[in-house]
């Protein structure tokens, strides 16, 4: 299993895929491999995309201030969005592009479209390498992981095409697999921008299930019942949860508050915890189209 830490595996991933994309642009302006081309913006996009989950990262863990009481937590979601709409606008314009090479075919030379796209394999393979500790518990590292690796598949589809033209002479395949390839991006882009926007407008994390929070919550024996429950994310990796409960007791209070943050911490991977106690009688709901 690979060690390297979240900043090095950055740095060695970003500088990877500059050199190699430096090198596939120019072998695919040079033998005509729309393909390649396609491919080598794919991977520009990923180092944006690395560079801005690193930056987002950084500041993530950068202290809070009086006007930023959470710090900048958030920055690591709008890094998600601007990836997610920077890779669908890369990949239309890629299609277009292709399309409009479809019975203008220009000659392209297989051999080394292999070569390239087979580099970019090892390139792309080892990439993912360096982030594969990491995405067992950081959503941004482990989309990185999983867009490295997807990227691996996607160049051995290229070596498949150029294997294919060098046998059939068919130079038709070239923007084909372009597509395809753009195609296999909107696809898995489209997932990583409906989760990101979820994130933005504050929806409770797929990984939480916010039925068994309240039930968890209910079932301390001091408990009447809860209401305002509220779970949303502060990044791709810190959830806040915010909860008014009606106690029958003030015994104990802090200890109390103290046991019931660190359960809901331990079971949900909840970071932040707000607990407003209430006594009485109310046992109701307040503006119940608005809460939990």
């Amino acid at each position: 299993m690979c060690r390297v830490n979240k900043k090095s595996g950055f740095f060695w991933g970003i500088l990877l895929n500059v050199i190699y994309i430096v090198a596939e642009i120019g072998f695919g302006f040079l033998v005509g491999s729309m393909a390649l081309v396609a491919d080598a913006v794919h991977n520009l996009s990923d180092v944006l995309g690395l560079g801005i989950a690193w930056g987002a990262e950084h500041l993530s863990n950068k202290r809070p201030t009086l006007n930023r009481t959470y710090g900048y937590k958030s920055s690591s979601i709008l890094a998600a969005l601007v990836n997610a709409v920077f890779l669908l606008v890369a990949m239309g314009a890629i299609i277009v592009e292709a399309i409009t090479r479809f019975g203008n075919e220009q000659p392209v030379q297989g051999g080394t479209v292999m070569i390239v796209a087979g580099a970019g394999i090892v390139v792309n393979g080892v990439t993912a390498l360096l982030f594969q500790k990491g995405q067992q518990k950081d959503l941004n590292v482990r989309g990185a992981f999983l867009h490295m690796a997807a990227d691996a598949g996607v160049s051995l589809g290229v070596v498949i095409s150029g294997g294919l033209i060098l046998l059939t002479h068919w130079e038709w395949l070239d923007p084909l697999v372009s597509i395809v390839v753009a195609l296999l991006v909107v696809w898995s882009t489209w997932g990583l921008l409906r989760d990101a926007l979820d994130l933005a407008m504050a929806a409770v994390p797929k990984a939480i299930n916010p039925q068994k929070v309240k039930a968890e919550i209910e079932a301390e024996p001091t408990i009447v019942s809860c209401h305002d429950l509220h779970i949303w994310a502060l990044s791709t990796t810190d959830v806040a949860v915010t909860v008014h409960v009606l106690r029958n007791t003030s015994k104990d209070n802090d200890r109390f508050l103290e046991d019931l943050s660190k359960k809901l911490r331990d079971d949900f991977d909840i970071a932040h915890v707000t607990i407003q106690v209430e006594y009485g009688d109310y046992q109701g709901l307040k503006n119940g189209d608005n809460t939990y």
